[in-house]
């Protein structure tokens, strides 16, 4: 799976990386070098990242599962 934006998202991602570099390092780089950039941050980092978020949403999940026995249980007699 290719992690995809929305264009208006990767705009947004393109300027801030083009601002950044202008702050931190005093020089402009161009809108086609900062699109390469995140492309490639994309490639590299995206699934990874994806990833670990699934796998959170996973264990926050299971424990709120747990959760249904301690919360929701009713004793019976």
């Amino acid at each position: 799976m290719r992690i995809k934006l929305e264009d208006e998202r990767r705009t947004d991602i393109i300027e801030a990386l083009i601002n950044f570099h202008y702050s931190e390092f005093d020089e402009n780089i161009s809108e086609f070098r900062a699109a390469e950039i995140v492309d490639f941050l994309l490639k590299k980092i995206g699934p990874s990242q994806y990833n670990q978020g699934i796998a959170d949403a996973r264990k926050y999940f299971a424990e709120k599962l747990d959760d249904l026995d301690t919360e929701l249980y009713e004793p019976e007699e």
